[in-house]
């Protein structure tokens, strides 16, 4: 046979699966010359109790990892705890015994898993005749029926004789040259299956390797907990490596944590690969001849990867979950765990303990959600059959987001490069906008983004806000910045509300002035009342436009004299000190003009020339300073460099 150099380099594990007794353990020795059963008590009762591990190599020089699996009843989650992560599996059935419950249950998970590739293998062979084992071979076939494995050759072997031996694993070869190509990105995990310490090195965790490499010094942590770490060192069937590749069986020396750190079930990811959780929305699927019915608020044992945990069930689309039916639920847990979108699971009846169904993890990072709702359901079928600019986009119709932690974060499976290019796809069909009126055809990672089905109503929000504040402040010139900030209750960071204003100035929502934002079209209108005494009061400072009155005199209180600032029509240099707009700019250039002759300015030859009061002269002086119009040296006052000649300064609309 013919084996691609590409595919020959690929890891593989193969997993066992059977009854107990049916020689699982003993047909793993003679493939691989390794025994598997590594625990005393294995050795002594003859039964395999908890994981065991080998390798072979096969005829086209593939080297793959072998999981041997106890096939007692009462070991079916230390089985569990090593099936998730394999390609294939070799379904073990004793030819003098034909198919037995374990070998029903271990079938069933391994479909509940989606294994796809297999193997049925009829094991002591050499202990019947030939039409014993044709019956067997024909019961086996009918139990595989209507599972993964209905089409899977089936092969039989003496694991004393040899005989079958160099055919299987001609036939386990085929079987990964068609097994699917696993990914090899950057998101590597290492579900961690067993905890021990080696003198000289200390704490090292096994696992099968998903997603990606793990290399000697890359940093990572340990999930749920996000305790940090180091892989100090690798091995591959007790091989020193520096890079474990996807897909092999993997020995991780770790440091900076003792085995009273870790557990099984544990997962060695990069960090920010993970985010805990204490919820997951699945399709769970319940086998026919499931012993029991599901109902609201149940508890089960839930198993993923290599961890168990207790769960409640919400159902979210029925009031039961009847035998061979399939649901949305929302699975809840008293402890965090972490898991990627299309993980799958196995859920067990917690006393008598029995495999009753599993599915398919799709949001790991859920909000907590009201049962029998059509836009949950909705949801729930976009992320299970939805292309990654749906998946994107959904994600995006909760709240803006910046890039980076789309990124990062487990979305439906996606990585990084698809991401980005759902993401330039949904701008360019404007189902997606990038935050901070950018208009750009991709987002870079520090950009916000959010759907336009989030942003347009956010839209109207903040003007629905800004309206508000108008009708009931029709005298000030806008909201202030902060007030709107607090009305909105953004997320954090705080640089969201920047962008998502800048958004919205951009669309001519609003106005930005700086401290404050109004609507574009409003305008400061002063009451009839109002208008008369400020027009009273205006005339007044163009007869006097150096000694002007007080607003107090004329009856104009603080909100008119603000409104009268803000439309232009005063400038307020000081408590009570005001000048018509005109007057102020005489004053500037009369005052630049004393300085270029006399080369200062008092605050006496300033009251002297305006003929104005004290009070009056130092208000103005101070506030030109302010505007960077003079400067104070001592007791005087020069030309503030840069200020031009002859020139007023800018007024901002008339407000210091």
């Amino acid at each position: 046979m013919m084996t691609s150099p590409a595919r020959r380099e690929q890891a593989f594990v193969v997993g066992t699966a059977g009854h107990v007794d049916h020689g699982k353990s003993t047909l793993v020795k003679a493939l691989t010359g390794i025994d598997p059963d590594r625990l005393a008590e294995e050795k002594a009762r003859s039964m395999t109790i908890d994981l065991g591990f080998a390798w072979l190599t096969l005829p086209s020089g593939r080297e793959v990892s072998v999981v041997d699996v106890p096939g007692h009843e009462r070991f079916v989650k230390n089985m569990l705890a090593g099936v998730g992560g394999i390609d294939a599996a070799l379904l073990i059935v004793a030819a003098d015994e034909g198919p037995m419950p374990q070998t029903t249950e271990h079938l069933a998970i391994l479909d509940l898993l989606q294994v796809r590739q297999g193997l049925v293998v009829l094991t002591k062979a050499d202990a019947v005749d030939a039409e014993w084992l044709d019956l067997v071979r024909e019961e086996t076939r009918e139990r595989v029926a209507g599972t993964l494995l209905a089409d899977a050759p089936i092969v039989a072997v003496s694991a004393m004789t040899g005989d079958g031996l160099p055919e299987l694993r001609v036939a386990v070869d085929r079987l990964l040259d068609a097994a699917p190509e696993r990914p090899t990105g950057a998101r590597p995990r290492l579900p961690v299956d067993r905890v021990f310490t080696v003198a000289g090195f200390g704490t090292v965790v096994t696992g099968t390797l998903t997603g990606g490499a793990l290399t000697v010094g890359q940093e990572l942590r340990v999930y749920p907990r996000d305790l940090p770490t180091r892989v100090r060192g690798l091995q591959t069937h007790k091989t020193k490596v520096d890079r474990a590749a996807a897909g092999s069986r993997a020995a991780v020396n770790l440091t900076g944590l003792a085995v009273e750190d870790l557990r099984r079930g544990d997962v060695l990811a990069p960090p920010g690969l993970l985010t805990p959780t204490q919820r997951i929305d699945a399709r769970l699927r319940l086998l026919p001849d499931s012993p029991i019915v599901l109902e609201q608020n149940d508890e089960v044992d839930f198993f993923v990867g290599a961890a168990e945990l207790p769960a409640r069930i919400t159902l979210l689309d029925r009031e039961r979950l009847e035998p061979g039916d399939t649901g949305w639920v929302q699975i809840r847990f008293r402890q965090p765990l972490a898991v990627l979108k299309g993980d799958r699971f196995i859920v067990r009846r917690p006393s008598p303990s029995i495999t009753v169904g599993g599915g398919e993890i799709v949001d790991p990072i859920p909000p907590r959600h009201r049962r029998f709702r059509p836009e949950v359901l909705g949801a729930l079928e976009t992320l299970a059959a939805g292309s990654p600019d749906e998946i994107v986009l959904q994600a995006l119709e909760r709240a803006p987001r910046e890039v980076r932690a789309l990124r990062a974060d487990p979305l439906g499976g996606l990585r990084a490069e698809e991401i980005d290019a759902a993401l330039t796809q949904l701008i360019a069909e404007g189902d997606v906008r990038i935050l901070g009126g950018r208009r750009r055809e991709a987002p870079k990672p520090g950009d916000f983004v959010v759907a336009a089905t989030v942003w347009h109503p956010l839209r109207e929000r903040i003007r629905a806000v800004v309206a508000a504040f108008h009708a009931a402040q029709p005298l000030r010139r806008g909201m202030p910045k902060e007030e709107v900030k607090s009305r909105l209750k953004l997320p954090p960071p705080s640089r969201l509300f920047d962008d998502v204003l800048a958004t919205a100035v951009a669309d001519a929502t609003v106005v930005d002035d700086g401290q404050t934002v109004r609507l574009p079209e409003f305008r400061i209108a002063l009451d009839p009342g109002r208008r008369a005494l400020a027009d009273r009061y205006l005339a007044a400072l163009l007869a006097a436009p150096y000694t002007p009155p007080a607003p107090a005199e004329f009856g104009v209180d603080q909100e008119t004299l603000g409104a009268l600032e803000d439309l232009g029509e005063v400038v307020r240099v000081g408590e009570g000190v005001v000048y018509a707009p005109a007057a102020f700019d005489a004053t500037v250039r009369e005052t630049l003009t004393i300085i270029d002759r006399e080369g200062r300015v008092t605050l006496a030859s300033f009251r002297d020339h305006f003929g104005t009061s004290r009070k009056y002269a130092q208000a103005t002086l101070e506030y030109l300073d302010q505007r960077r119009v003079t400067r104070r040296v001592g007791d005087e006052r020069v030309r503030f460099v840069g200020a031009g000649a002859g020139a007023a300064p800018a007024r901002d609309g008339g407000k210091a």
